[in-house]
């Protein structure tokens, strides 16, 4: 059976159709015109990637170049697509989760003078991220890396007047690029040594790349060029030291919260090393920093959410934590595991930062957590979709969360790759610490004393920098459909998902073609799969395990904390001051990279221009050649008098040089000289 080239080339282009439309023609379509175009469009590129996701359960398969750019040598540049499981599934999910995204801003952006502007952003973004996940090259793959790069800039930057709005996108630009340029050094690389930008040609070479060492040192080729290609994905997966963006980022409308940082863009590198596994699986020191730098970002990420207040920011590095999940499971070589908790998790975060959202405009958009409570009877359906998405994040038996995460849990305890140990500790403390900091924000919000009737914290957080409206408290109120709609929608894989679809994504054969594993050296997958019976059994086995029980006592934790005795909170705050301010300025990260980096770079830049730029090249190379020719041409005017008599001399003496010249060999015989 074979996938249609046309189907997929619909597949990609009907959300790039939308946004240039809303993009070209906003004015003239008006609001109603733009939010049509584009959601016809993400519609189209869902159906047509729900068809080819039937068609490859069903063993379909594709990979062929769409469109030759150039040769150079040897080397071909083009557009192609390689649709696989794992390629199908992503494009499934993209779509989907775009797709909600899309109605919800309907509701969300309403008031927004820059609608049509909106809707041909995300609509941009959604072509740029399947351009990624359906390249068969490293060109595309490039290109679609750095198109979902750019066009984040732009959404995170959406409100360009507001000067925080345009601190964060330039943040996210400028730690990306440094990402970035490990992720072109390991493509440079792999091009170099291999021949070739497309994947099939370079796996292939991969017995000959780990043969290889990097040139004038004793490290392997492929290790080099592994890593390099993990910093991309540090950069864009917001994995330590290089996740200090991602938080930032909210300034943003919550849309894109939603889009970017639950389904798609910060999940682009988990996928890249997912289907980079044939050359990640020859260098078990690139596992091993990968499974560390994920175990950093879990563990201590997730501690940073405890303390937050602003209701997006929770959400945000609760994102940062399960990235940092999904990326110990790629170290754990359980690379299909972070795919599978990749998906589950796209539903469940996409569903609790659209809550956020709605709970944002519930409260005219004030976003501290601390001025709400309460909300559980005015916003039902909101209320209902949060506490869904709270029990999938925490890893709830039968939830979706529950089987990817736990999955992960047990994949990192089967490791035996350096840096195993502590990977463990950190995913199973996370536990607690996902539960607890959950479910404080749903008690908070949801719960207890109704605080926005005198607003403990008034304008602390409350940035009105959705509409730019300020509205004066009172009684909150459920969301329209369309955005409640997209709630409920979202609530149903984030609960359905992970049951219907284990079995088949972890140990069938949904991935057997997509993704390589060395089980010999690598046995996490094979002693899963030696435990897993069925679904149903996993979740009545997780009741003997300690991961639910953390789970259980994180959530009795908050309940006790923020709903019976509120005084806890407030003493542990004041006696572990010191903690409380390293976690509030974030391990102070972004200090160091303002103080000290920022410094850094900033005399090194000072030392190129001035002794570089300014020295050397203007100095010296250009100003100085020019004052040696004027040096010269003073020289030379001596000799140009304009005198007749002067050049008859020198004519004369010329003449007699060259005699002497041409007779000294005689004159010396002669003379015996």
């Amino acid at each position: 059976m074979a996938i249609s080239q046309n189907l997929l080339l619909t597949v990609a282009l009907a959300p790039l159709v939308g946004a240039v439309v809303a993009g070209f023609f906003g004015r003239t379509i008006g609001r109603r015109g733009a939010h049509i175009v584009t959601i016809l469009g993400v519609f189209i590129s869902l159906i047509c990637s729900a068809v080819v996701l039937k068609d490859v359960i069903a063993g379909a398969r594709f990979n062929a170049t769409v469109y030759e750019w150039m040769v150079l040598g040897g080397l071909k540049m083009e557009v192609g697509f390689l649709v696989d499981g794992l390629t199908a599934m992503m494009m499934v999910v993209v779509t989907f989760v775009s797709l909600m995204v899309h109605i919800y801003t309907i509701g969300y952006m309403e008031e927004d003078d820059g609608y049509q502007r909106f809707f041909a952003y995300i609509s941009l973004f959604t072509f740029s991220m399947l351009m990624l996940v359906m390249s068969n090259n490293f060109l595309q793959l490039f290109f679609g890396w750095e198109a979902v790069g750019l066009v984040s800039y732009l959404l995170i930057g959406f409100w360009f007047k507001k000067p925080t709005a345009i601190f964060a996108n330039m943040k996210a630009f400028l730690v990306n690029r440094v990402g970035d340029f490990g992720f072109i050094l390991g493509i440079g690389l792999l091009v170099a040594y291999a021949g070739s930008l497309n994947y099939a040609e370079v796996f292939a070479k991969g017995g000959e790349l780990a043969a290889m060492k990097f040139p004038g040192t004793d490290w392997m080729l492929i290790t080099v060029a592994c890593i390099c290609l993990f910093i991309g994905a540090m950069g864009k997966s917001a994995q330590f030291p290089l996740h200090v963006w991602l938080p930032d980022s909210m300034e943003g409308p919550t849309p894109i919260s939603a889009l970017i940082h639950a389904a798609t863009m910060v999940t682009a590198g988990i996928f890249m090393v997912a289907r980079m596994s044939p050359l990640f699986e020859l260098s078990d020191t690139a596992l091993s920093f990968i499974l560390v730098i994920g175990a950093i970002t879990a563990l201590f990420m997730g501690f940073l959410g405890i303390i937050q207040n602003d209701i997006k920011r929770v959400v945000a590095y609760s994102t940062l934590s399960q990235l940092g999940y999904m990326t110990v499971a790629l170290g754990a070589s359980a690379y299909s595991v972070a795919v599978f908790h990749l998906m589950t998790h796209a539903f469940f975060k996409a569903l609790l930062f659209l809550a956020a959202g709605s709970v944002i405009i519930g409260m005219h958009h004030d976003q501290d957590i601390r001025n709400m409570g309460g909300l559980r009877k005015y916003m039902p359906i909101t209320w209902i979709t949060s506490l869904v998405g709270s029990l999938a994040l925490i890893g709830t038996p039968l939830f979706s969360g529950f089987y990817s995460k736990d999955s992960i849990i047990e994949a990192v305890h089967a490791s035996t790759l350096y840096g195993s140990g502590f990977a463990n500790f950190a995913v199973v403390a996370g536990v607690f610490v996902t539960a607890f900091y959950s479910f404080r924000m749903y008690f908070l919000v949801f719960h207890g004393e109704e605080r926005f009737r005198h607003k403990p914290f008034p304008g602390e957080h409350d940035h009105h920098d959705d509409h730019g409206a300020h509205h004066e408290p009172h009684v909150p109120h459920e969301s329209p459909w369309v955005v409640t709609a997209p709630l409920i929608l979202l609530a149903l894989p984030s609960v359905f998902i992970g049951y219907l679809t284990i079995q088949p994504m972890l140990f069938g054969d949904f991935f057997k073609d997509a993704i390589v594993n060395d089980i010999a050296r690598h046995p996490a997958m094979k002693e899963l799969a030696s435990h897993f019976d069925s679904a149903g059994g996993m979740a009545l086995h997780s009741l003997q395990t300690v991961p639910l029980w953390l789970a259980v006592a994180g959530v009795v934790t908050a309940w006790w904390f923020y709903l019976k005795q509120p005084s806890i909170p407030a003493a542990i705050k004041k006696r572990f001051e010191w903690l409380y301010k390293l976690l509030d300025n974030k391990y102070y990260m972004d200090w160091f990279n303002e103080h000290v980096l920022s410094a850094g770079a900033r005399l090194l830049g000072t030392g190129l221009w001035k002794g570089g730029d300014v020295a050397i090249i203007d100095g010296t190379l250009v100003n100085g050649s020019a004052r040696a020719v004027g040096a010269i041409a003073q020289l030379t005017r001596l000799l140009q008098t304009g005198h007749l008599y002067f050049y008859a001399l020198v004519m004369l003496l010329g003449i007699f040089a060259l005699m002497t010249w041409q007779l000294w060999p005689q004159v010396r015989t002669l003379f015996g000289l």
